[in-house]
């Protein structure tokens, strides 16, 4: 190539008078000109709580996650306001399991009273509660079951009857997950005739049927006793669909929706945030916080990097908000990165 050539060939590319390296050189560079920022701000902290008395059990499956019962609450409050993360969602563990889940609307269920509990401790931290059937049915749906199908219709007056209940304990917000067609109409209505027309809700838009989930269905108590959960969760090879379920969702009263999981879906909640304008949702399961905890106690991956890096991507996808086991964690990382 003759030096005309090169000069020609330089001048089409950029180089050397583009060099992207530039803005790369030190640490304060790339913090100036980088795109996304992660936040404690964005953070959603999932808790387990139980029935008794004294029980901080770590969840084998996932390290650095515990079943709480209500006595340990005000500790972990304290400790998850001090790392100014702003909101929590609730799942509860019920005392007994029956067809229907009675405990899940009972004026003094396990949720209910870890409600009232962390109300008391801290009254400005946005409580949230998961509003199915799973973890309080002897048959471990997430709806009334008749001859081995989960019947649509009579299992969203029952998610009407949670949502009410949640609410008048004090619940900040509800989150509908049971996939369900019509959930969010069905709980908007509810909430609205028991006059809290003020209650925000979360709708699980896009939840997928996924392998990701294992390690909370250890945690929630809620493997499915019969077949699995494919007729109602999401085929997960499926994307035009999940746009359809989130515009019904938005339609039905949504306030803000939520693509579930996160980290196979980056694409789907690329598309949601290109076409919506809703607060956007992603929920970083249990799966994918346990590989990276498997893999770093192995000794294979770098957990804070790793973590983080899966958390920007996640929100760099479009996420606006982020429910994730990692929130404590990612909390002091990203105070100590800002010093």
């Amino acid at each position: 190539m003759t030096e005309i050539e090169e000069t020609s060939k330089a001048a089409e590319t950029g180089f050397p008078t583009v060099r992207m390296r530039r803005l790369r050189r030190t640490p304060a560079l790339r913090r100036m000109v980088r795109e996304t920022k992660l936040s404690v701000d964005d953070f959603i902290y999932p808790l387990f709580v139980v029935h008794g008395q004294d029980i901080r059990q770590e969840i084998s499956s996932m390290p650095g996650v515990y079943h709480l019962s209500l006595d340990q609450l005000p500790r972990e409050v304290n400790e998850i306001s001090a790392l100014d993360i702003p909101a929590v969602i609730l799942f509860g563990i019920p005392a007994h399991k029956d067809p229907i889940g009675l405990e899940n609307f009972a004026e003094h269920g396990i949720i209910q009273e870890a409600v009232r509990t962390i109300k008391r401790a801290n009254p400005d931290l946005t409580v949230i509660t998961d509003v199915c059937m799973c973890e309080y049915t002897d048959h471990g749906h997430c709806g009334v079951v008749r001859d081995h199908q989960v019947l649509n219709d009579e299992t969203l007056t029952i998610y009407g009857r949670v949502a009410v209940s949640h609410a008048e304990a004090g619940a900040d917000m509800v989150a509908p997950s049971g996939m369900m067609d019509g959930q969010v109409g069905a709980v908007r209505h509810a909430l609205d005739g028991a006059g809290f027309a003020q209650l925000p809700i979360l709708a699980y838009a896009a939840k997928y049927a996924s392998n990701f989930y294992g390690p909370f269905r250890d945690a929630a108590q809620s493997p499915p006793q019969f077949g699995d959960r494919r007729s109602y969760q999401m085929d997960p090879a499926n994307a035009r669909m999940a746009l359809r379920e989130i515009a019904l969702d938005i339609q039905e009263g949504a306030d803000i929706v939520m693509v579930k999981p996160a980290l196979p879906y980056l694409d789907i909640i690329r598309q949601v945030r290109d076409r919506f304008p809703l607060p956007l949702a992603a929920y970083n399961v249990s799966g994918e916080y346990a590989m990276i905890k498997a893999a770093a106690r192995n000794g294979w991956l770098n957990e804070q990097g790793t973590a983080l890096e899966m958390l920007t991507g996640i929100k760099r996808a479009g996420a606006d908000l982020i429910l994730t086991y990692f929130a404590k964690d990612a909390a002091r990382w990203l105070s100590e990165q800002h010093g």
